[in-house]
């Protein structure tokens, strides 16, 4: 989860949030926001529908040192890709968001690629992205409605999300239980649902009309980026809870 940085917005909006509610630049930048982000998730599905197709590939990532690489290089573009969005340069921008979706789109292709191969893994995969994208469009709308002040929890959801990648990587490493896996995605689906809020009102918040086109960009691509991360997230919790569930009921 990447952290607002106050040098990206500025004082005067929380004194206009009301009045920015219903200005017309807001609504553009939140579509130009939302837009990005839309198109980062059909890049993911591009780039993992791609290594679905290379079995190769897909043995490469699923049972190598490859998918370490993977999870570490998507927590290090987490890190550090905001800084490269506000580096003023454009191209840069754009590579580091568009590199993190693809990121993303490697890493989790070998799960998909299983439930494709499973019996009704495909309608699986679709229920999960349903559920995620109707989880997501709830929790995104409450915080850019909400009239409460959501950024005293920018802290806990960051300790939060530490502490599930913690519990992610001893389960992996050590217990591999299924029922600690099942576990620890169901709160991470809870953590991510607030976190969709927590980042929707912080990114409302930056808009400021006299940015200019450079600046609005930046903000729009870096909005993208955070809302990208918690619903690509969700998703694949979401669908590993129900790959869990539906092999208990068989």
């Amino acid at each position: 989860m990447a952290q607002f940085d106050t040098r990206y917005s500025q004082p005067q909006v929380g004194a206009r949030t009301g009045a920015a509610a219903i200005d017309e630049g807001l609504r553009a930048y939140m579509m130009k926001v939302y837009n990005y982000m839309a198109l980062g998730v059909a890049g993911t599905a591009v780039v993992t529908l791609l290594f679905v197709n290379n079995p190769e590939a897909m043995r490469a990532i699923a049972m190598g040192p490859m998918k370490w690489v993977l999870f570490f290089a998507v927590l290090g573009l987490g890190w550090f890709a905001p800084k490269l969005i506000f580096s003023q340069n454009s191209a840069l921008a754009h590579l580091a968001y568009w590199g993190y979706c693809a990121l993303w789109g490697a890493m989790i292709s070998p799960m998909i690629y299983y439930f494709l191969r499973t019996p009704a893994g495909g309608q699986l995969v679709f229920r999960a992205f349903a559920i995620t994208a109707v989880t997501f469009g709830a929790t995104s709308l409450y915080g850019y409605v909400t009239k409460r002040n959501l950024s005293a929890l920018g802290t806990f959801f960051m300790i939060a999300t530490i502490g599930l990648i913690i519990a992610m990587l001893v389960n992996a490493l050590i217990f591999q239980s299924i029922g600690m896996s099942l576990v620890v995605s169901c709160i991470t689906v809870l953590i991510f649902a607030g976190i969709t809020a927590y980042e929707t009102q912080g990114i409302k918040e930056m808009y400021y009309a006299q940015d200019h086109q450079g600046v609005v960009q930046s903000k729009a691509i870096f909005g993208a980026f955070m809302l990208y991360g918690s619903f690509v997230t969700m998703f694949v919790h979401i669908l590993n809870i129900l790959g869990i569930l539906n092999t208990s009921n068989d």
